[in-house]
């Protein structure tokens, strides 16, 4: 039986993460607020699943690598990942079983690319990076994105895989009502989110995701949406977003982030700044779980959520750690 997230976050995240990393690793994990400068590369990512992703973009900056190329490699690796429920090819589809699949990507220059409703592409954020190098547009949606990705040749894939068709089935069968709203985080919704600095101070971020699991078809949270799941400001800092996309839309999440930074803001100040802004902004809470994940152009770093649980990866020279943010709730 599939472990329900909020569940799993009063049993301790932490502890669960433990078998993610050598023993040897272990102790160095780190299960409350973090931040200080990081000096030299330096790779951020949300969620467990952050651990792999940010093995592959080291292996890009370590040998000198641009951010950019970082974070849509990265990435690549949770979009691949067949046990991932949240991203890529193993997501949970829409309402009428349609697995759709969006992301961003922007770089030093402010260049940006997305796409939304993506639906049998294996890299989403490769397609969006591909729109930012090679069209005047910064997003296409639904069939046009698709009919560009196949126009320039990338790889094709077949969704629902098995074990989510049968979830899928499942969930239809316990659920009449066609419009009923599946709790965040109880379907397993963990956008991952990836932010970078390489070795020339430069700053990258991306963002991949196949959304709210039995959203209604169409539906596009913030993780395709510059400003809102991802912002990179190469003066200032960059900022990802994860959790329920409508709540992060309605404040540009990330934006807001690297804006009070801007002026003057930790990377932690900011992301708890913007949690705060999001729960003010919202009557009703229950379920409402954000986190946002910064880096400023020093190399600090910071991260908050607005309940317990949300964590974040980081990787380093001399760093690999699993870190817990601070937070303003806990579950009740």
């Amino acid at each position: 039986m599939e472990i329900k997230r909020r569940s799993f976050f009063k049993l301790g995240l932490a502890t669960a993460a433990l078998g993610l990393v050598k023993p040897s690793r272990a102790t160095e994990l780190i299960h409350s607020s973090f931040e200080e400068k990081i000096n030299g590369p330096i790779v951020l990512s949300t969620w467990e699943h952050g651990l792999a992703a940010n093995a592959k973009a080291w292996e890009v900056l370590s040998k000198g690598g641009k951010a950019i190329d970082a974070v849509e490699q990265g990435v690549m690796v949770t979009e691949s990942d067949l046990s991932n429920r949240s991203v890529g090819i193993g997501g949970r589809p829409d309402r009428d079983g349609h697995v759709t699949l969006d992301a961003c990507i922007m770089d030093e220059k402010s260049r940006c690319g997305a796409v939304g409703c993506l639906e049998g592409i294996a890299h989403p954020i490769s397609v969006a990076r591909s729109i930012m190098e090679n069209t005047q547009h910064v997003m296409l949606v639904g069939e046009g994105a698709k009919q560009y990705a196949l126009d320039y040749g990338f790889s094709k894939i077949k969704t629902p895989i098995k074990e989510v068709k049968k979830d899928y089935k499942d969930w239809k069968k316990e659920n009449k009502d066609v419009f009923e709203k599946p709790e965040i985080n109880n379907e397993n919704h963990d956008t991952i989110g990836m932010i970078a600095m390489d070795q020339y101070g430069d700053l990258s971020g991306s963002c991949t995701t196949s959304g709210w699991a039995y959203k209604l078809p169409g539906r596009l949270g913030d993780s395709p949406i510059i400003g809102a799941g991802l912002f990179v400001d190469n003066e200032i800092g960059a900022a990802c977003a994860t959790g329920l996309g409508e709540a992060i839309i309605r404040i540009a999440g990330s934006h807001t982030v690297v804006e009070l930074m801007r002026h003057g803001k930790s990377p932690k100040e900011a992301c708890k700044l913007a949690v705060e802004r999001i729960i003010s902004k919202h009557d009703d809470l229950t379920g409402l779980q954000c986190g946002f994940l910064a880096i400023d152009k020093n190399g600090n770093v910071g991260g908050y959520s607005v309940y317990s649980g949300f964590n974040y990866a980081v990787k380093s020279i001399d760093k690999e750690e699993l870190v817990n943010t601070e937070y303003m709730r806990d579950w009740d």
